[in-house]
């Protein structure tokens, strides 16, 4: 962690030291002890004392970090108190001169199982809030973000931080691991609306919006200099249970069958699609049963229909076909990643423009049925 944290390869900490390149790589993984040789030259290539490196170590002192959301469990009874005890689970990640803290709760806490930690947040020890970046011209007071006191569980190494609702952002995390030295990744999920929110405040490296023309998010909202690169593309529609196949064939239908759906929640570009159809088609929210029950993703929306919980949602093609479930066409989008200006010249945003052009990304995205990425890596001005 010393050596990733500072940015060095094996090879290249193993050269600083004058020792192999086996020999750090077998400290490392346990198979042996340093000589006190080795365990002196290995602590003055990294800056620390002997004691530092291999001791047993003191609790880590708390970093000031913004968070990107509120930490859960404030006014919340015994659960409030029992994460007081405990500490809020982060990722805590360096982007550019401060730390961000992304709350792991829910969705964002668990895959198929626990998410590894960065650091454990104090929720009742609230810095202060604080408008992000206090600079930028266009960043609304609605966009403040509080300051938090978070203990690292090890030291924070170099991650790439990425916004947004494509569930398929983390599989960028095994060729940004394979690089040299490597790179971690943080994915924060959340709608097009909140990930240009983070990304005009510079808080993550990029943000992944949609667009049906290509090149930007709807026309509005970029950060000023940003660089636009694309990822993947998709059509988006509804996704219906498969006995509702033949009778879905759009919205309206649902509307007079009296159907149930799942929304997203406001910001997403999948609530923006479902309200365009439902103007199109002069239908009022409370037309639709279920309108204002919001799921945080595409594949959580899909996830809720194939469970029963509701019959209909909008989602991306992918989503609907990794739960079997059937699919009405409304758009076909593309999903672009923002780089903000400040960050474009930065290791991880350099390291993540690397690895989109990796085949072993563009192999496993055209591995996943409905996903289309002849544009993973261009960049769009």
């Amino acid at each position: 962690m010393a050596r990733q944290t500072r940015g060095f390869s094996q090879q290249q900490l193993a050269g600083m030291a004058g020792v192999s390149r086996q020999a750090v790589s077998a400290v490392e993984s346990g198979h042996s002890d340093p000589s006190l040789r080795v365990a002196l030259a290995l602590a003055q290539a990294l800056g620390m004392s002997v004691e530092e490196l291999f001791g047993p170590g003191k609790p880590t002192a708390a970093v000031t970090a913004v968070s990107v959301a509120p930490l859960s469990g404030r006014g919340a009874g015994e659960r409030a108190g029992a994460e007081r005890a405990a500490g809020v689970r982060v990722m805590l990640a360096p982007v550019g001169d401060r730390f961000v803290a992304l709350p792991l709760r829910g969705d964002t806490g668990v895959g198929l199982g626990f998410l590894p930690a960065g650091g454990l947040a104090d929720p009742g020890a609230r810095i202060a809030p604080r408008i992000a970046p206090p600079t930028a011209a266009d960043v609304e007071p609605a966009d403040a973000f509080e300051e938090i006191a978070v203990r690292p569980i090890g030291p924070p190494r170099p991650t790439v931080v990425v916004a947004g609702c494509d569930p398929a952002l983390p599989l960028l995390a095994t060729p940004l691991s394979l690089l040299d030295p490597p790179v971690a990744l943080a994915w924060w999920p959340c709608g097009s609306g909140e990930a240009l929110r983070l990304a005009r405040a510079g808080l993550v490296h990029a943000a992944g919006v949609h667009t049906q023309t290509g090149n930007g998010a709807d026309g509005a909202g970029l950060p000023d200099g940003a660089e636009v690169v694309g990822f993947t593309a998709w059509r988006e529609g509804l996704v219906v249970r498969q006995d509702l196949r033949a009778v879905v064939t759009g919205l309206d239908a649902i509307a007079r069958g009296r159907l149930r759906i799942v929304n997203r929640e406001p910001g997403a570009q999948a609530r923006r699609l479902l309200d365009r159809e439902r103007a199109r088609l002069n239908l009022d929210p409370s037309d639709l049963i279920g309108y204002d029950a919001e799921a945080a993703g595409h594949l959580q929306v899909a996830s809720a229909v194939a469970a029963g919980l509701a019959d209909a949602g909008v989602a991306s093609e992918p989503a609907a076909r990794a739960y079997g479930l059937a699919f009405v066409p409304l758009a076909h989008e593309r999903f672009n990643l923002v780089i903000p200006a400040e960050h474009t010249a930065s290791r991880e945003a350099q390291a993540l423009l690397k690895v989109l052009a990796s085949p072993w990304l563009l192999a496993q995205l055209a591995s996943i049925p409905g996903y289309d990425a002849s544009t993973c890596g261009e960049r769009f001005t």
